[in-house]
């Protein structure tokens, strides 16, 4: 079979920018706050159904739409916090506690949208509307395209947000050492806060773009959830720039994988690859949270 690579290029940035959007905002959570958090899938689940929402009953339509998706991402994310974060971050065994209390919202999560929404996927309006443009021999939707440009730029100026603004500088002061910016005063909770919040609507723009490929659905988190942990723990938890190596990675790893020997081998290689890389690199490519830890 020959492959296309302007198909493969388009693909794999395109899963590139949404898997990095969940892997930093993952590896964030963790490196900030100490917590793995089962629930990202969660956030990512019911940040489409906000944009679903808000599409549907109140006629939203284009960015709107997108914007509804990365506030619902926020205020779940938000929830999140104050349910398994606030009450148990001084508790003995927090980090156990804390991923079992995640994943028993995360399944309380999906029953309530089961019952709310009930099992039928939902689509969401075009975004970036319908248009198509050729890049070599390979068609690439308005949806693609807006979601790399969007990813892409979002990403940015998150990093700009978290270089020069005041709680940016906390955020990072608590990624390099939690307990040292808490001797200087930074407010764990309200920074915890802004963490979730922040890494919420991450999530929620992550939900709307690749909402414009698939559907909405109770269970639509799974996939995401796991992919952006293969990414975040790849990349090395607590580091930014190895997330973003590794979601470029997996996502020519998968656009590869799927054209030439099927869609369904694609978390396979991906598993292989993430084994590879920690018996190569245990702290993962660019993994800096064991020694922070420390």
């Amino acid at each position: 079979m020959q492959i296309d690579p302007y198909y493969v290029i388009v693909t794999a940035a395109m899963l590139a920018s949404i898997y990095g959007l969940l892997a930093i905002g993952i590896s964030i959570i963790w490196s900030s706050l100490g917590l793995i958090n089962m629930a990202h899938g969660l956030i990512f689940a019911l940040a489409g159904y906000g944009a679903w929402a808000a599409a549907q009953y109140l006629s939203a339509y284009g960015p709107v739409v997108l914007v509804a998706g990365i506030i619902a991402g926020a205020l779940v994310g938000m929830l999140i916090g104050v349910l398994a974060f606030l009450p148990l971050y001084d508790k003995p065994n927090y980090v156990l506690r804390s991923l079992i209390a995640t994943l028993a919202i995360s399944l309380l999560g999906q029953q309530f949208m089961l019952t709310a929404f009930g099992p039928r996927s939902r689509p969401l309006p075009p975004v970036f509307g319908r248009a198509s443009f050729h890049f070599g021999t390979a068609v690439v939707s308005a949806g693609q395209l807006g979601a790399i440009v969007t990813s892409w730029l979002v990403l940015a100026l998150i990093a700009a947000w978290a270089r020069h603004s005041r709680r940016g500088l906390e955020i990072r002061a608590m990624m390099r050492n939690p307990e040292g910016a808490a001797l200087v005063g930074i407010g764990l909770r309200s920074t915890a806060m802004a963490v979730m919040a922040v890494t919420g609507g991450l999530a929620g723009l992550a939900a709307v773009l690749l909402s414009q490929t698939y559907f909405v659905s109770p269970f639509s988190g799974l996939t995401p959830l796991l992919k952006g942990m293969i990414v975040a723990l790849a990349g090395g938890l607590g580091s930014i720039p190895g997330a973003i190596i590794a979601a470029v990675l997996v996502g020519l790893i998968e656009a590869l994988t799927a054209v030439s020997i099927g869609g369904q081998f694609v978390l396979i290689t991906q598993f292989l690859f993430i084994i590879i890389v920690l018996l190569i690199r245990p702290r993962g490519i660019a993994g800096i949270i064991e020694t922070v830890r420390e």
